[in-house]
């Protein structure tokens, strides 16, 4: 199947992950659907965008952080999908939750901060997961990608607990759904990234662009090369591998 044929939808494309993800995609021909609850964010994407490709990005306003939520989002884009503006969703990334949380030591905060921690990072992989999995999951030719980070394997830095708490959740879901489904047509994978990720004018020590993230992932995804693995990157190095080879 080659990549006009294919339409991905990638959750959280509007972060600054997830558009380094967009923009590798649409200029290696997929079609490309994003989901995101901020309007603005999404007329920036598209802006980012190259202009030739732009007419292969469907957006939608929608929130996934909810089953009511992301049924409601998946229903409005196979919705368009039968009027052909968007097609057949045969991929899915889920590029979820925030770069960074520090807001102290875990006695300072509230049960509601933690709430909202897990929501952002665990329980919207988890309500999105159940809406667009069913999509892709015996599509032979088709994949759900999981993008994680390294922050759920240890304490950063002081203060920065609550992201642990919810990135080791994540985790812990992306390998429960792997070993839940072993037998699924389609390509599961995770991919971790054990480096910040910035743009370009924002990089800095220990950080890689999210263009260079973009093209790895990007690569996974068309090569279909590896299943129900999980594909770590420590370094630029580590993702030009992936980048080349759809696989590390």
């Amino acid at each position: 199947m080659s990549a006009s044929d294919r339409v991905v939808v990638v959750l959280g494309g509007a972060g600054t992950v997830g558009s380094g993800i967009v923009k590798s995609l649409l200029e290696r021909g997929f079609r490309v659907a994003v989901v995101s609850r901020d309007g603005a964010r999404l007329e920036k994407l598209r802006s980012f965008v190259p202009a030739p490709a732009r007419d292969r990005l469907h957006t939608l306003v929608g929130d996934v952080g909810s089953e009511e939520g992301a049924e409601a989002t998946k229903g409005a884009l196979l919705k368009s999908a039968g009027k052909k503006s968007v097609g057949k969703v045969t991929d899915v990334v889920s590029s979820l939750g925030f770069s960074w949380w520090q807001g102290g030591p875990p006695h300072t905060q509230t049960l509601q901060e933690l709430h909202w921690v897990l929501e952002t990072l665990l329980l919207s992989t988890f309500t999105s997961w159940k809406a667009f999995f069913p999509l892709v999951k015996e599509n032979p030719s088709g994949s759900y990608t999981f993008i994680t980070g390294g922050a759920g394997e240890r304490l950063l830095m002081p203060g920065t607990g609550f992201l642990t708490l919810g990135a080791a959740g994540a985790l812990a879901f992306c390998r429960v759904v792997r070993e839940e489904y072993p037998d699924v047509p389609c390509k599961l994978n995770e991919v971790k990234i054990d480096m910040g990720v910035a743009t370009p004018e924002r990089l800095r020590p220990g950080y890689v662009s999210h263009l260079e993230v973009g093209e790895a992932v990007a690569s996974l995804v068309e090569k279909g090369s590896v299943s129900h693995a999980v594909l770590c990157a420590s370094s630029p190095a580590d993702l030009k591998t992936l980048t080349l080879e759809g696989k590390i």
